[in-house]
């Protein structure tokens, strides 16, 4: 069974788009980005986790993901699919325990990228609020202003159809409520 490979795929667009959700010139722009979060993460750790001490850094000729593109394929066909470790390691010739390891490496040096390229998703309401300030908004929106302290949930406008489940009353008993505890 051969491996998914970046050299192969990129031939055929379509699949490249449905397996990462990038195209490839998209794709293209973010590795080298991609690369540098790569390097930079291993020269503070192993494959495996732990601190690194000793040794630095080499891909060697076997590994399973030897280029830049193939581990930012591998990650990205792995967030945009969200398949079992199991099936994604054979796409690309890995077993499941070392498809874990990649997935656990690669995943914050993804993150790291996202954040170097300002494409990350905004983590609180006041920076997506300073993100969308260019944004326009509607007419039946409001915008908070910066003093003003936010509510504890996301709330949104009411409707005349309410989304929670309905008591049938049409049985002679209704159960409101568990009759045991479930801790």
């Amino acid at each position: 069974m051969s491996k998914l490979r970046y050299t192969e795929i990129r031939l055929r667009a379509d699949a490249f788009l449905a397996l990462t959700g990038l195209t490839v010139d998209e794709f293209e722009k973010l590795v080298p980005t991609f690369e540098k979060a790569f390097q930079m993460h291993m020269t503070k750790w192993r494959l495996d986790g732990k601190p690194r001490t000793k040794r630095s850094y080499t891909t060697y000729e076997n590994c399973p993901l030897p280029t830049a593109e193939d581990r930012l394929l591998f990650v990205l066909g792995y967030v945009k699919g969200n398949p079992l470790q199991s099936n994604h390691g054979l796409l690309f010739g890995m077993a499941q325990g070392k498809t874990n390891s990649w997935l656990h490496t690669l995943l914050p040096v993804l993150r790291a990228t996202f954040r170097k390229l300002e494409v990350a998703p905004a983590r609180s309401i006041q920076e997506l609020a300073t993100r969308l300030e260019g944004a326009v908004v509607g007419a039946e929106e409001k915008v908070l202003p910066a003093d003003t302290p936010l509510p504890l949930f996301a709330m949104t406008a009411r409707n005349d159809k309410l989304n929670t489940p309905k008591m049938r009353l049409n049985r002679p008993r209704a159960i409101a409520a568990r009759k045991e505890h479930i801790p």
